[in-house]
């Protein structure tokens, strides 16, 4: 029988990585680009990844995820399989990476946060800690606490201790040496 975990890590490895010369989000070039969209986006691929990342969410009791409006598929996912179980559901806010000029104008979409509240963000790869950054300065002023940054993959190169640096654990569910090289 196959266990999730290393389910998802074939649907990974098989469909997320491209190799060629590519610049990321960061600015930073790399020989590799980490696509998770290609397994997030389909039905298999986006449940062992939300049921992974649910345990995790709910070993750390948070009650409600957190992400930018690239992983919005991820974060719903999250939160319908949450309502599913006995568990209480969790919520979701999502980070607006340009805000919007009409309407509330919110930098913040979703329910709203409310202070005190246990929050987890949730990435597909992290690099530099970047989009991890602007997730904790929107929510700055709303009073919840981040619990841990929760990715997919982290391409360890240097994410980890910046986030340790601003007191953000990070918990990857892969690292990028798990996937070997390009052959």
């Amino acid at each position: 029988m196959t266990v999730p975990r290393d389910e998802l890590h074939q649907l990974l490895a098989e469909r997320a990585f491209r190799w060629g010369d590519f610049v990321l989000a960061s600015g930073r070039r790399s020989d590799y680009f980490f696509d998770g969209k290609q397994v997030t986006l389909e039905g298999r691929g986006l449940f062992l990844a939300a049921s992974l990342m649910l345990t995790r969410c709910r070993e750390l009791a948070v009650t409600a995820v957190a992400g930018d409006d690239g992983v919005g598929p991820l974060l719903g996912a999250i939160v319908a399989l949450s309502g599913a179980g006995s568990d209480p559901p969790l919520r979701a806010f999502m980070i607006r990476k340009v805000e919007k000029v009409h309407g509330t104008a919110a930098k913040i979409a979703g329910p709203v946060p409310v202070k005190g509240e246990r929050v987890a963000l949730v990435e597909d790869v992290v690099t530099t800690g970047g989009s991890a950054f602007r997730a904790l300065e929107a929510l700055a002023p709303t009073g919840v606490l981040v619990a841990e940054a929760i990715v997919l993959v982290d391409r360890e190169e240097g994410a980890e201790a910046a986030l340790r640096a601003r007191s953000l654990p990070l918990h990857a569910l892969f690292r990028r040496s798990e996937f070997g090289t390009h052959s």
